[in-house]
């Protein structure tokens, strides 16, 4: 499997990075790489793919850091308040295209799903529900990149 993961892994990454060099976009939010357009679309794909496990408003779950019975980790809140921010973008696309089970999670993967705008759209969504100082630690951390 590891074998079999791995070259579609690294011809994905090289779309995504592709995808991901387009952030700047005409419009931005107070700043921020996405549109309010881009959040509004995103609102809508996450409600409707997302948010079952994320909860609204992606608040995620109660006891996120604490294993389920199976081992895998329950969907974490993806809202600020807990570790989404710690990921630069390149690697949030990935955990939405490849899904969370490679980290230990239960969330599938959406490679197929979404294309990689809409991906981006998601990402827009619940990074507007961060405050402006959890955004700009995401940025100082190398979020873009």
């Amino acid at each position: 499997m590891k074998n079999s993961f791995r070259p579609a892994w690294l011809i994905t990454t090289g779309f995504l990075f592709f995808g991901c060099n387009n952030l700047q976009a005409e419009g931005k939010i107070n700043g921020r790489w996405y549109t309010q357009s881009q959040v509004d679309t995103g609102k809508m794909l996450f409600d409707k793919n997302c948010s079952e496990c994320h909860g609204e408003n992606a608040r995620g779950t109660s006891d996120w850091r604490k294993p389920l019975a199976d081992g895998s980790y329950p969907a974490p809140p993806l809202n600020g308040s807990a570790h989404t921010w710690h990921h630069p973008m390149k690697a949030l696309m990935r955990t939405i295209h490849f899904g969370g089970v490679p980290l230990g999670g239960t969330m599938p993967a959406f490679k197929d799903k979404l294309p990689n705008k809409e991906k981006l759209a998601v990402i827009a969504f619940f990074q507007s529900l961060w405050s402006g100082e959890i955004y700009a630690a995401w940025l100082e951390r190398g979020g873009l990149k």
